[in-house]
């Protein structure tokens, strides 16, 4: 099912801006120039193959990588002008769902939850860190996992974990790296469902890089195709595929599931 627009979307007031940033690793160019707006309210698709470059892009946004030219402003800070303290400070606003849910193996799911809490809010009493960690685990239905080991956690089980631990911040924006990478057709819906659900409940911005058609067409108020490095078309999904394009035509034809 395709994605509604959601009516709290403030087009006048980006959260994330992209100038002409460009990224190399040696003499492999991966961004050529690319510009992007994502707005407060709003979940925006990065569609495109491996190795596109969706993965470094989400990581300048997160101050993660430095482009090699251009300019990055989020959340209303220029990434290039903040010193180590400061660009800590923004990252504790940014959610980052990673691909492997970045689980510590050692740690059950309470203590993988309150570790983030206890490392960036060290006011919290014990009832305000048991009361977050109670919400977070209601908000993405896992709360009888308390207890559990990573190990014991489904794969679907571990993305939701792994969602919650970024949300237990309760961060502005979250940034997903290939959200239904490895899932069962089942699971990967409800992963897309809570996706939304994350945008509903923490008025959230989102970027979500991914490949797959069916998160693109189920999440994305506007997606944007990545191709060797360049924004090709950027809309609804019908838009964006609405196209003889055959750079975009061949990704549609290459994806397994039928988004249609």
């Amino acid at each position: 099912m395709a994605k509604q627009f959601i009516s709290s979307i403030d087009k006048h007031q980006p959260v994330i801006s992209l100038r002409g940033v460009e990224k190399s690793f040696g003499r492999l160019p991966v961004l050529k120039g690319v510009d992007l707006d994502v707005f407060k309210g709003e979940n925006v698709v990065v569609l495109g193959r491996s190795g596109s470059g969706k993965s470094v892009l989400i990581r300048i946004i997160a101050g993660l990588l430095q482009p090699d030219q251009g300019s990055v402003n989020v959340l209303g800070e220029d990434i290039a002008s903040l010193d180590t303290r400061e660009l800590q400070a923004l990252r504790s606003r940014i959610g980052f769902s990673f691909q492997s849910s970045a689980l510590y193996d050692g740690m059950n799911v309470r203590d993988n939850l309150e570790f983030p809490l206890v490392r960036n809010k060290r006011h919290l009493s014990r009832q305000q860190i048991n009361e977050a960690i109670a919400k977070v685990l209601d908000d993405v239905g896992l709360s009888r996992t308390l207890y559990q080991m990573p190990s014991e956690l489904s794969g679907g089980q571990k993305k939701r974990i792994g969602i919650a631990r970024t949300l237990i911040l309760r961060p502005e924006i979250m940034l997903y790296d290939e959200p239904t990478a490895g899932l069962d057709p089942v699971t990967s819906v409800e992963i897309n469902d809570l996706i939304n659900e994350v945008q509903q409940l923490y008025n959230t911005s989102s970027v979500i890089i991914t490949h797959d058609l069916a998160c693109a067409k189920s999440t994305g108020d506007r997606l944007v195709m990545l191709s060797e490095g360049t924004f090709l078309r950027q809309g609804s999904f019908d838009e964006v595929f609405d196209t003889e394009d055959a750079r975009i035509k061949d990704f549609y034809n290459y994806n397994f599931i039928t988004a249609k």
